[in-house]
């Protein structure tokens, strides 16, 4: 069980990113597994030589604006990483941990993934209908008050709610903690 959930690293992931990438033209795309890309509709070819125009958040998935409302959505599950590398430098790993690569000016992107199950996964989604197609919903966490996620929370079983991104936008696979505080009065746990 992991302690803490991933929405924090994808927050830092696409600040970072955004510093890095906002406004540059991604020159190539090279998947090193084919299994990585989960869309085929639009090609992920027609990406290259188009101008990355914002990064944010869908859940915990990261998202890449280009031009022509293009959008990468990179999930990165639990074994994923996102490494940067400028011009030059070699990356410092083995290659078998390497998914894709995205080669910007002034650097170029790492997906990798050390875990045995290769679950991260990049798709390619053309227009505000087709990415709002891959967003889980969910309340924002980091937007919740408290009694809106009692509210939420309440509205399923502890369990199921816990684990349910529709519910919660990100949220976590962990294994959540009972509480009392939905449990009706007089009834048994």
């Amino acid at each position: 069980m992991r302690a803490v959930p991933e929405l924090p690293d994808v927050v830092v992931y696409v600040e970072t990113l955004a510093a890095k990438i906002g406004g540059r033209v991604l020159h190539q795309v090279h998947l090193r597994s084919p299994f990585v890309l989960r869309s085929v509709e639009p090609p992920i070819g027609v990406v290259t030589g188009r101008t990355v125009k914002g990064v944010r958040r869908l859940g915990k998935r990261i998202v890449i604006a280009f031009d022509e409302d293009l959008f990468l959505v990179i999930h990165l599950m639990i074994a994923g990483r996102l490494r940067w590398r400028d011009p030059g430098k070699a990356l410092g790993l083995g290659p078998k941990i390497v998914q894709a690569s995205f080669a910007f000016e002034g650097g170029t992107l790492f997906l990798t993934e050390a875990g045995s199950k290769k679950r991260a996964s990049i798709r390619l989604a053309s227009g505000d209908a087709a990415l709002a197609a891959l967003d889980p919903g969910g309340a924002e966490p980091l937007d919740m008050t408290a009694p809106g996620f009692k509210a939420r929370s309440c509205a399923k079983t502890i369990r199921s709610s816990a684990l349910s991104p529709i519910l919660i936008s990100s949220a976590a696979s962990a294994t959540p903690t009972p509480t009392k505080s939905c449990t009706p009065p007089g009834s048994r746990r």
